[in-house]
């Protein structure tokens, strides 16, 4: 069999035209969008890739913020409920303060008002007392309670002992004022003389004498200078008595005992009571005023 190389060279050559075309034309644009194709997938394998990392980081990210955010929360309520606490602690101690401010407040309010109900009975029953007193001397005596009053405090100044009329001779004399005499009234002219008359008898020395009405006396007279006094006043004596009746009926537990209702300044004598066997007039210190 003969061999046709020439056709043979031919249908190699188509075949080497026929490859290459083929690959110039088919296989190279195939290739190409294969090639693209890989890379497009790549790329979106890689941004896949970086997207989902970026996701794992933003989701550690986010819960490392969540347990930063949980602590600092939790961090906050404790500093919260320790701030409401102290300031709960320290509107209590205020509350409580105040409630004792004025439950202070409120039982000097009732300790002052019952002091001055005190003073309030104590000034009446003097006033009923001297009343009834001036009226029954009035009646019985025909003679004024002012007028009875005078003489027995001329009579008490008569009566001083010797140790008494030398210490307030001795404050008369070292005095350039006027001697003080306090009156629950108005002395009539002649027991203003016969008062004067008795001190220079008794202390034997010109004084001067100055009256004064105390109306706060209730009843009683009152003769002060230089620091000393000698009174006989009716106060005194229902001072003397509101604190024995006081001190009976808190030892009988009835009441507690009541603060003795001071008479009012320069009205207060030692130790004198209007009774049958009055004692003597009684001579204390005191800062003139």
């Amino acid at each position: 069999m003969l061999v046709d190389w020439f056709t043979i060279g031919a249908q190699a050559l188509n075949f080497l035209i026929l490859v290459w075309l083929l690959k110039r034309f088919l296989y190279r644009p195939i290739l190409d969008a294969i090639d693209v194709r890989e890379q497009r997938i790549a790329a979106e394998l890689a941004d896949a890739d970086a997207k989902r990392a970026e996701a794992q980081r933003e989701r550690d990210e986010f819960q490392h913020k969540n347990a930063q955010f949980d602590q600092q929360r939790a961090a906050r309520m404790t500093t919260a409920m320790e701030e409401v606490k102290v300031e709960r602690q320290r509107l209590m101690e205020e509350a409580r303060n105040a409630a004792d401010a004025l439950s202070a407040r409120l039982r000097e309010t009732l300790r002052s008002q019952a002091q001055d109900l005190n003073q309030t009975i104590a000034r009446q029953a003097q006033q009923e007392v001297f009343a009834i007193a001036r009226m029954a001397l009035k009646d019985l005596a025909a003679a004024s309670l002012d007028e009875r009053m005078g003489e027995i405090f001329i009579a008490r100044l008569r009566a001083l002992d010797g140790e008494t009329k030398e210490r307030f001779g001795k404050a008369i004399r070292t005095t350039t004022e006027p001697a003080l005499v306090r009156s629950a009234f108005s002395l009539p002219p002649a027991q203003r003389v016969g008062i004067q008359r008795e001190l220079k008898q008794i202390f034997s020395d010109q004084i001067d004498v100055r009256f004064v009405v105390a109306p706060d006396l209730v009843g009683g007279i009152e003769l002060i200078t230089n620091g000393q006094k000698i009174a006989w006043t009716i106060a005194d004596y229902l001072t003397s008595l509101q604190d024995q009746v006081d001190a009976l009926l808190a030892k009988s537990g009835e009441i507690e005992p009541q603060p003795t209702v001071e008479p009012a300044p320069n009205s207060r004598a030692k130790s004198v009571a209007m009774t049958s066997s009055l004692a003597e007039p009684s001579v204390t210190n005191r800062k003139r005023k």
